[in-house]
């Protein structure tokens, strides 16, 4: 298998998705729409749509699942438009190009996070062709991963710990939820719109739980190894803001030994599946070896 061709076309059928489900209408809101497409069309890695398409795909169905791919990466982009803001993180960087609010303002970015949230659920809904239970089961997932019990829950841990010397338990909860609560929504969607059963399913799930916590260990170190250049924003943000992360806690060392770690684990809950999972994970070993 070539795991980088297919990666690149997985890549291509969701940016294709992503223009299809985008329509600008042309009315006086136009500059909304400048700015939502701004963050969506940046030059995303894609890690999480793909993921949700490698998932459906392993159990035999990934046309299905593509509507709810691109949701969860609108979903994504919002948060990021929103992490960046200056009561948030406040960086002027991210993908080599200024942020959104840098761009359109303050008051523009969060109503483009916002709309992008709501476009997330309309292409959800409107574009699914997966029966109505799955529809509703696969967004009644989306929707718990992003909100207080997932990704903004994991926010809250973040902004709250800032500043505060932060224990392994607080470190691992704010990123499963944070980082991992992304990732487990498009292998859990994937996996139930695919057609895998609940065992499946709780088994994409596990494989994502590993997958979320080695990725944000990688983002801890290249938040220190890295460059702006290569990384496309500012990187020692983590120490300007006083965070904690998998390298101040544990140390380099350590981390990259737990990166490896978080990484083998994700591989090997996919080893029921033998050669059907190549991509998935040829993907976990990519995103143990990326640079940005």
């Amino acid at each position: 298998m070539d795991f980088l061709a297919e990666f690149e076309e997985k890549i291509n059928q969701v940016n294709q998705s992503l223009q299809k489900y985008f329509m600008k209408n042309e009315n006086y809101q136009m500059s909304i729409y400048d700015a939502m497409e701004y963050s969506l069309f940046s030059g995303g890695k894609r890690i999480r749509p793909v993921l949700c398409v490698a998932c459906a795909e392993l159990f035999g169905n990934a046309e299905d699942a593509m509507p709810f791919a691109c949701a969860i990466e609108m979903i994504h982009t919002y948060s990021l438009i929103h992490d960046d803001l200056p009561c948030m993180d406040d960086d002027d960087l991210r993908r080599g190009k200024p942020t959104n609010h840098i761009i359109y303002g303050e008051a523009m970015a969060v109503l483009a996070g916002d709309a992008l949230l709501n476009l997330a659920f309309e292409t959800a809904l409107q574009h699914s062709k997966a029966t109505p239970a799955q529809t509703l089961e696969a967004v009644k997932i989306i929707a718990e991963s992003a909100g207080t019990e997932g990704m903004i829950g994991g926010q809250v841990i973040d902004l709250e710990s800032e500043g505060k010397d932060v224990d392994a338990v607080t470190l691992m909860a704010m990123h499963v939820h944070k980082t991992g609560a992304l990732m487990m929504a498009p292998a859990k969607v994937g996996a139930l719109i695919g057609g895998g059963t609940k065992e499946d399913i709780l088994n994409m799930e596990k494989f994502a739980r590993y997958l979320g916590v080695a990725f944000q260990i990688k983002d801890d170190i290249l938040d220190v190894e890295s460059t702006t250049e290569i990384l496309g924003k500012p990187i020692g943000s983590d120490k300007l803001n006083e965070k904690t992360t998998f390298v101040t806690l544990y140390g380099m060392e350590q981390s990259r030994k737990m990166l490896e770690d978080y990484t083998q684990n994700a591989i090997a809950t996919l080893e029921e599946y033998g050669d059907r999972a190549a991509f998935l994970k040829e993907l976990s070993l990519f995103l143990l070896r990326r640079d940005r």
